[in-house]
Parts: structure tokens; C-alpha cells; sequence
């Protein structure tokens, strides 16, 4: 019912800036709490950032907190992670994720739909 594309990934020095994109097919896509999440090599998806339905509402992982900001538009169905100050170990499969909720939920279990994931890698 709900397709999630992720875009914007790529190799980067640590220090330097990514921009990740996700859009959504559905109309709808503004009654959804939408979620980033990561996953490293060996590791665990884990919760990285979120944002309620009208975007007055973000919540970030410790790890990232002051150096990315999440948005969305729901008028063009999509949702950025703007990443600033990039780490190697921010190094991860980077993922979107939908969740019909009225709250941010860090869950992985919270959310309905996926994306495939973009590849980001961040060198010393």
C-alpha cells in the first residue's frame, strides 16, 4: 500500500554533509509519524531520527543530535535527513520508515513501512 524510496546516500569525508530524501507513494503521507533509522555492517537497525505529522515535532538519537536535522514536505510526500559533521561511524545502510502514530516512536517494530535503504560511508 505505502512505498518508501531513499535517495542521497553516498561517500563522504568525515566532516563533510549528506542529504538524504525519501518519498512516499501514497496521499496520505501526512497522517504518518515518519522515521530514519540506520544499520551498520553487523549490527542492529537502530533509530536515528523521526518527525510527527506537521513537522512541528522531531526527536533525534543522542549519537546525531546536533549535527542532523530531519524535515518533511508533505505536499511533494517527502521526508530529509540533512546530516552535517559527518562521523565514520555514522557509516550505515540509512532507511525511512512509516508509522501511522500520533507520537515519534524509536521502534523498529513501531513502523509499518520501509524503504530499501541508501548507503552511506564516511571515511577518516
Amino acid at each position: 500500500q505505502v512505498q518508501l524510496v531513499e535517495s542521497g546516500g553516498g561517500l563522504v569525508q568525515a566532516g563533510g554533509s549528506l542529504r538524504l530524501s525519501c518519498i512516499a507513494s501514497v496521499l496520505t503521507f501526512s497522517t504518518y509519524t515518519m522515521g530514519w533509522f540506520r544499520q551498520a555492517p553487523g549490527k542492529e537497525r537502530k533509530f536515528v531520527a523521526g518527525i510527527t505529522w506537521s513537522g512541528q515535532y522531531k526527536y533525534y538519537a543522542d549519537s546525531v543530535k546536533g549535527r542532523f536535522t530531519v524535515s518533511r514536505d508533505n505536499a511533494k510526500n517527502t521526508v530529509d535527513l540533512q546530516m552535517n559533521n559527518l562521523k565514520p561511524e555514522d557509516t550505515a545502510v540509512y532507511s525511512c520508515a512509516a508509522d501511522k502514530a500520533t507520537v515519534i516512536r524509536t521502534s523498529r517494530s513501531a513502523y509499518d513501512y520501509w524503504g530499501q535503504g541508501t548507503q552511506v560511508q564516511v571515511t577518516v
